[in-house]
Formats: C-alpha cells, structure tokens, sequence
C-alpha cells in the first residue's frame, strides 16, 4: 500500500510541474486574492473556516464520505498544495499529504499535531496498525478533544495572521471566539462524563486515545490506529474478554467502517451497537461541535452516566 501510494504521488507530482505551470498567477484569481488554505480532512477543514471567516478560501482535500486515511492526490490537488498559501494537516493521518507537504510546502504548512501535547501509540494500538501511521510515534486523532482543539485554533490563528498581517486582528479574534467554543464543549464532556457508571468504551478502531484520556475513560479498540486494518482472531477474542469481563453493554462502531466486525462482537458479548463518531469527515446536517455534542450523549447512553439537571 505504502509503495503503490508513493508511485501514485510521483505520478502526480510529475503532472503537478506542468498543471502549475499553466495555472501560473490564476491562483489568486481563483480564490477572489484571498489567501488559500488547503485543509487535509474535515475537522481541519472546519476550524479553518471557524478561524480564517471571510478572509481565507479554504478548501479540502478529502470529499466528504470518504475515509480519510485512504486519500489518494489528483495533480490538481498537489499543484493547489503547491500553490496554497497554508496547508493544515496532521503529520501521519494520511500519507500521501505527507510526501506532498515534505516535498512542496514544507515552508507553509501547519502540523496540528506540533503544537498541542500528544500520546504514544500504545504498543497494542501499533501490533494492529497495518497501514501508514508508521513514520510518527503517537496517535494523531488529536481533534477528538476538544481542549487541545481549542490550542491548534489559537496557534493557527497565529499561522493565519503571519500569512496575512492585513487581517491578523481578525483571524486573532475568531481563533479566541472558536476555542472558547471548543472550551465549552470541553466543559460540557468533563461534566456529562462525571459519575458514570462505566468507564470503558469499545470502538472499532483507536481513535478515542484523547478523548479516552481526558475524561478518564479506558478505549479498547477492535482495530489499531488504521481502521482498515483486519483485526486477528486473537484480538477479537482478547476484546470480547475483557468486554464481558467488565459488563460492556454497547460495542461503538463508526458511519466511514464497515459494521460487520463490530457487530459479530457486539452478539458474541450480548451487547448492543451504537455509533461513535470519529468526525473525520462532514456529518450531514450538521458540524464538528454538533457530532461531538452527538457523541457526548452517545457516550452517556452506554456508560450509564446520569441524569442531567434541567
């Protein structure tokens, strides 16, 4: 996979020099002379808008409904890398981003990852992971908390007004504005998840470490930090276990996954399935903070936290 992906990317690369040639000076034009910003993936995508307003052309990457970690590059997109004014990615999420960033934008590029405090991949987490994640030593599902969300919206607003000094109070404004946002919605997690009567949650692959970690809760994956790895019969024995071991009564799968795995797990273990949005791409109808309020009360279903007040 890693070797086809680098083949792809060169191909690309190599109609990227002419792409760019013949597009020369229409970047601008393109975006109405606002600084273009190319966002890897949806939640990166999204802050970028929250923070960049009317002052950016931000566009994605990855199409909605499509698996991030299996992004492959069209020419244009390498050469509208090559051309943007700020690339937004996290280093290890999806390959070919990276060789793109490292070979034509490493100048203006932003790694989410380097500027909040990051968790080892576990050892667990690594035996599983078949497919990329290889070249980083810690799990880069970083927006899954909202609190170190709240920094990259800080960090790239600095990012933002470094590129554009006409708008730096701006994007200074709207990069305080979105993480108090992300601040509340911490709050609201940290409260929601307090008194429960479980505290471990089964997902179909490790994307809740932070999450996992910041409200005190235990993940035990079915797949690694990949979620197209295939889990062994050894580990889907090892994580029915433990799920009966601790009275797991909801296994969490995901809207990009197939649910077969989980749900063979969820009958083996008498438990019920639910979804657990990794948002790792647009949700319908909705955004990051309304798919993360979606998984809170997800969250508190399946681990019997109680009522609220009011």
């Amino acid at each position: 996979m890693s070797r086809m992906r680098s083949l792809v990317l060169t191909g690309a690369l190599l109609s990227a020099t002419t792409a760019t040639a013949a597009a020369c000076g229409s970047g601008n034009a393109a975006t109405g002379g606002k600084p273009a910003v190319m966002a890897a993936f949806y939640p990166l995508q999204w802050i970028s808008q929250q923070v960049g307003g009317p002052d950016v052309s931000v566009a994605g990457l990855t199409k909605p409904g499509t698996e991030p970690h299996d992004l492959e590059l069209t020419a244009r997109q390498v050469a509208d890398i090559q051309d943007s004014s700020l690339v937004v990615y996290i280093k290890g999420v999806q390959p070919a981003v990276d060789e793109a960033v490292a070979g034509h934008a490493s100048a203006k590029a932003f790694d989410a990852a380097s500027v909040v405090a990051t968790l080892p991949a576990t050892a667990e987490e690594e035996a599983h992971d078949e497919h990329g994640h290889d070249d980083v030593p810690y799990d880069p599902h970083i927006w899954l908390d909202p609190s170190r969300l709240a920094t990259v919206a800080g960090k790239l607003g600095e990012r933002l007004a470094e590129a554009d000094p006409a708008h730096a109070a701006a994007y200074r404004q709207r990069a305080a504005a979105t993480a108090t946002e992300l601040n509340k919605l911490d709050e609201a997690y940290r409260s929601g998840l307090t008194g429960c009567g479980k505290k471990t949650i089964v997902t179909s692959h490790a994307a809740f470490g932070y999450l996992a970690a910041r409200y005190g809760l235990e993940q035990i994956a079915v797949s690694g930090l990949d979620p197209d790895a295939e889990p062994s019969p050894t580990r889907l024995a090892q994580v029915a276990d433990v799920a009966k071991r601790q009275n797991v009564t909801t296994i969490f799968t995901e809207e990009l996954v197939s649910p077969k795995v989980a749900e063979i797990l969820a009958k083996e273990v008498g438990a019920q399935t639910a979804v657990l949005n990794p948002i790792e791409s647009a949700p319908d109808g909705g955004d990051y903070l309304s798919a993360a309020k979606q998984n809170l009360e997800a969250l508190r279903k399946a681990l019997e936290c109680p009522t609220t007040e009011g």
